[in-house]
């Protein structure tokens, strides 16, 4: 039996550049918010039609990265494991996520105070393992504490280039086994240990990496990425996946597109404990 897929947004209707906190953002180069909420409903929309049920969020003035719902809990199973941001911009989101978490029936975990850990944007599951970014967001010793709250092998993955800030900036898990991402953000290290726990890597430019590739939503086989990543779309449909440009470029000048705009409620595609 098929589950349906099950994705948390928030509208953008108070989106915009009110600060930086990473080389993306710049007050100077503000989003068209009625072009962002064109840009936010249409990609609702093409998930709605590829099957995922999408609960909302209610936005909050003062707080323009709710939108990006990514970074507000990793989910496992009912488990939620709240963020802790380490930029204090968004720690206001923690308690409007912890509320609508818990009031949808996950029990909502926190790490210790001291621990900066930024959700589904930083820990991501590729089969039974999770793939834990750190250094830039979360910390190394949030994402341990993380695996033992999931008791999930954790492989830690230092991210050392700032634009990719985030994980799922760069990785983007497909199936248990299968993986797109951006070698440049990695580490020999992080590299290495990617090669050895995913089998089968499909590499995105450098190019198509800045356009935010591999900031995508995967439904079944079918996977959602920002306009502007002609290339990675023709190893996807070569590798058996059906790919999906809309545009985000206004999400883009905040340094997030279509994963950072969605969290998944019931376990992304490659995790291996999706469905029960």
């Amino acid at each position: 039996m098929s589950i349906t897929p099950h994705i948390l947004m928030c509208p953008p209707d108070f989106y915009g550049i009110e600060y930086e906190i990473n080389p993306w953002m710049s007050r100077s180069r503000q989003a068209d918010r009625e072009l962002a909420k064109q840009q936010w409903s249409d990609l609702k929309s093409l998930l709605e039609q590829l099957g995922a049920k999408v609960s909302l969020l209610a936005p909050v003035a003062g707080l323009p990265d709710l939108v990006f719902t990514a970074n507000a809990a990793m989910i496992y199973r009912q488990q939620a494991i709240l963020a802790h941001f380490r930029h204090e911009q968004r720690q206001g989101e923690e308690p409007l996520c912890d509320r609508w978490l818990s009031e949808n029936g996950f029990n909502v975990q926190r790490l210790p105070d001291g621990r900066y850990f930024e959700g589904a944007g930083d820990a991501l599951f590729c089969g039974e393992t999770l793939l834990a970014g750190y250094r830039i967001r979360s910390d190394i010793h949030s994402q341990q504490l993380v695996g033992k709250l999931v008791d999930s092998r954790v492989i830690p993955l230092e991210l050392v280039d700032t634009h990719y800030y985030h994980l799922d900036t760069c990785c983007c898990p497909l199936a248990p086994g299968v993986a797109i991402y951006f070698p440049g953000a990695f580490d020999d290290y992080g590299r290495a240990a990617l090669r050895e726990v995913v089998p089968k890597l499909i590499e995105v430019s450098a190019d198509e990496a800045h356009s935010f590739a591999c900031n995508a939503v995967v439904v079944g086989t079918h996977v959602v990425t920002n306009s502007g990543c002609p290339q990675l779309h023709r190893d996807l449909t070569a590798a058996g996946y059906t790919p999906h440009a809309t545009p985000l470029s206004e999400f883009v000048k905040a340094g997030g597109s279509a994963k950072c705009l969605t969290l998944r409620l019931d376990g992304e595609e490659a995790a291996g404990w999706k469905g029960n």
